[in-house]
């Protein structure tokens, strides 16, 4: 893709973040994930209910722009923090089986929180760009 071709994408993904910004809104404030982030400290086998909100804001993000690969590091972090059940088993190997959904929803949300934060704040893509939205950009391999 060429730089005037990422340009019309950035503006159309904008534009479509500002479209859904109350749906994008309202799934950052459902993703909260307070309890489910102190049951990872406890080792309850409820930290694994973080997968679906992963899930949800990626299953949103992707719907942006659906014709946009998103970035494959963000994509390996995604696949290995969710797809997981629990079992007694893994109380034994906790932290390399239920860190990565969590470190995969603090991902997912950073960029639904930046989505949302750009999508209020900016008019058009601008120049030079503030990180959070050159971050967003890399998200649908924009930048």
């Amino acid at each position: 893709m060429n730089l005037a071709q990422k340009q019309v994408e950035e503006r159309a993904l904008l534009a479509k973040i500002k479209e859904n910004l109350p749906s994008l809104e309202k799934l950052l404030d459902e993703c909260d994930c307070e309890d489910e982030v102190y049951r990872f400290y406890h080792q309850s086998f409820k930290v694994y209910h973080i997968q679906g909100y992963t899930e949800d804001i990626v299953e949103k993000l992707r719907s942006l722009a659906p014709h946009l690969p998103l970035n494959t590091w963000f994509l390996e972090i995604f696949k290995a923090g969710t797809g997981r059940s629990w079992s007694t088993e893994d109380n034994e190997n906790w932290l390399p089986i239920t860190r990565p959904m969590v470190e995969a929803l603090f991902h997912a949300r950073y960029f639904l929180e930046m989505a949302c934060k750009y999508g209020k704040e900016l008019e058009s893509p601008p120049q030079p760009m503030p990180s959070g939205w050159a971050a967003v950009l890399y998200l649908y391999n924009l930048r």
